[in-house]
């Protein structure tokens, strides 16, 4: 699912009824009128969706999200990979744009769901108990899953996507609504370009690069 607006979808009824409430307190008492007036600027501001520019370059990986990198770790990937691999976790915090980019071209081979719970997504367990979505893609026999983790103020995973649908470089996938994180797992035939600190761009950062692709 495409979103070409400049706010997302799903913040429209957010903002009609703060919209709504705005004009009937601002009827009633208009100095009161500015605290839904407020959260109405913080919605659309939370589903803000500004262009981005996706790098072209042939072997790349782009950041799945805006955010900070706060881990990068080898693994054994056991659910769609499966065999040894490295995890980029990012931290997406309130001031983020939250939406999910897809990494690279090609088509979604894996979804799978988990209920958990909503600890503080900066929290090292929560990727472990934390509600979670995972969305692997696929592209000539190479694989990468990326994954949405809910937070403490994040209460809802969104994703567009499908198994079967045929996704592109930089293109929405889903967001985490207020505060998340998102990781990428990919291969260990990627060089992974990013650290632990680093500030990243959903669609623009080039995260990793194929080894074979110098």
């Amino acid at each position: 699912m495409k979103q070409n607006f400049i706010i997302v979808s799903d913040a429209v009824v957010y903002l009609v009824i703060l919209a709504v409430v705005t004009l009937i307190v601002f009827y009633i008492y208009a100095p009161l009128a500015l605290i839904p007036g407020i959260l109405f600027l913080f919605v659309a501001f939370f589903f803000r969706n500004p262009k981005r520019d996706i790098p072209v370059e042939a072997g790349i990986l782009v950041s799945p999200a805006d955010g900070t990198v706060m881990d990068v770790a080898e693994l054994h990937e056991d659910r769609f990979i499966k065999d040894r691999a490295v995890k980029v976790s990012i931290f997406l915090s309130i001031f983020n744009v939250h939406l999910n980019r897809c990494p690279m071209d090609g088509v979604v081979k894996y979804r799978s769901y988990r209920p958990g719970k909503m600890i503080p997504a900066f929290n090292g367990h929560a990727s472990d108990i934390n509600e979670k979505n995972w969305v692997g893609i696929e592209n000539n026999g190479f694989r990468i899953l990326v994954t949405q983790i809910t937070g403490f103020i994040a209460r809802r995973i969104v994703c567009w996507v499908s198994v079967g649908d045929k996704v592109n470089r930089g293109e929405l996938f889903g967001m985490i609504k207020f505060g998340s994180c998102t990781e990428i797992i990919v291969p260990q035939q990627v060089e992974v370009l990013v650290k632990k600190g680093d500030k990243v761009v959903g669609g623009e950062t080039i995260i990793g690069r194929l080894k074979n692709e110098h």
